[in-house]
């Protein structure tokens, strides 16, 4: 179809859009109507009103559709398409992820899974009515993306270090409602750079389910760990002694702590919380070590259980000593996982039951997809010195 000169007076158009409340939001929500006009005449072959024998379909009406933008909320009037729909191409290119969880919701809602619930949340995406076309337009190809992404190869780049924690949602699984987790690795390579290295999905969390997530990271090309960054989970720790021999363990301080302050009273959870952060904080791991021993003579009467505990994980907890060439922030704790795991609940929050494993794990997986992205163009996490500085631990 030849293309058709736009004759609308550009003056008329600056002085309406200067007249608005909002000048540049007016004039990008113009901008948005005439490219919807202009996409929709493509794909059906004729202009609104216009008399064409290379018509492929036709109008039928508008929807409102709303649109987050940095400049504020707008309120479109989408075109509608008879036979396959019509999404706009800046809301389908905007987030691979926005797609993923509208899927989630029109799986759920075609299962029946869920009611008000489910109508509510599409509102919030924008969906007035939910369509089998429009979502199977928008969703086209995630599914072979987000396997892409999980199953991608790793040969070539070492990971020195990796974090490894679980995610976990309620999910339908033969036929009743399940707490299925996801485990997620992340690593570092040789530059310094976070990727998203493995995000699997188990029933449980055992040391046969980790064995398997390590190795598959290993047949897909995972080398050189030196440093494995997570909580005390027993099959966690069982299987990764066993997958990376000769790399060291550092228990997740965080989670440690809470370990130990679930045996002591609200009273004084505060005071022994600061003592307690201050064996983290020292220069050095004897600096620590005396730090414990100080806060052990302090409360070894009151609280004989907590000061066990703290005394049986002290020495994993204190592994990051060992490379003084790393971020000590960065490799004692999970807490870059954490932050992950948080950003992907508050999104998955609107769904409250997943339908399906399928659609737990795509949703999931698009967004760690995006956020590696981010990462590959963002600052280093490490730097690549510090890495290239760590030494073996000696067997």
């Amino acid at each position: 179809m030849a293309y058709q000169k736009d004759t609308t007076n550009l003056t008329e158009i600056l002085l309406e859009c200067m007249g608005a409340s909002d000048p540049m939001l007016h004039m990008l929500e113009w901008l948005c109507d005439r490219l919807m006009e202009a996409e929709v005449s493509s794909r059906i072959g004729a202009e609104k009103n216009e008399q064409s024998s290379e018509r492929k379909s036709y109008r039928s009406g508008y929807r409102p559709r709303r649109l987050d933008t940095r400049m504020g909320t707008m309120y479109l009037m989408v075109p509608k398409v008879r036979n396959g729909g019509y999404i706009p191409f800046f809301v389908t290119e905007r987030k691979r992820s926005e797609a993923a969880l509208i899927q989630v919701i029109q799986e759920a809602y075609i299962h029946g899974v869920s009611t008000r619930k489910i109508e509510k949340a599409a509102k919030k995406l924008g969906i007035e009515n939910l369509s089998r076309s429009q979502v199977s337009e928008m969703t086209k190809g995630l599914n072979e993306q987000a396997e892409a992404f999980r199953n991608r190869s790793l040969e070539g780049v070492n990971y020195p270090v990796l974090w490894v924690d679980a995610l976990y949602e309620k999910v339908r699984y033969s036929g009743r409602v399940i707490s299925m987790a996801i485990l997620v690795v992340c690593g570092v390579n040789e530059s310094g750079q976070r990727e998203v290295l493995a995000i699997e999905p188990m029933l449980e969390e055992s040391s046969v389910t980790y064995t398997h997530l390590f190795n598959k990271l290993k047949e897909r090309g995972l080398s050189g760990v030196q440093l494995v960054v997570s909580d005390a989970h027993s099959g966690l720790v069982k299987a990764m002694m066993e997958s990376f021999p000769g790399a060291g363990w550092q228990r997740c301080k965080v989670h440690f702590m809470r370990n130990i302050l679930a045996h002591v009273t609200n009273k004084d959870k505060e005071s022994f919380a600061k003592l307690l952060k201050l064996i983290w904080q020292a220069p050095n791991k004897p600096a620590a070590e005396q730090q414990a021993k100080v806060l052990s003579e302090r409360y070894e009467k009151k609280y004989p259980k907590a000061l066990d505990t703290l005394e049986e994980g002290l020495a994993d907890s204190l592994t990051y000593y060992d490379y003084p060439s790393l971020d000590a922030r960065k490799v004692s704790s999970t807490n870059m996982l954490e932050r992950l795991n948080k950003e992907i609940r508050r999104r998955t929050k609107v769904i409250g039951i997943f339908p399906n494993q399928e659609s737990y794990v795509r949703l999931v997986s698009i967004y760690l997809m995006e956020y590696s992205e981010d990462w590959s163009v963002g600052r280093a996490y490490l730097s690549q010195k510090s890495i290239a500085q760590i030494e073996p631990l000696a067997a």
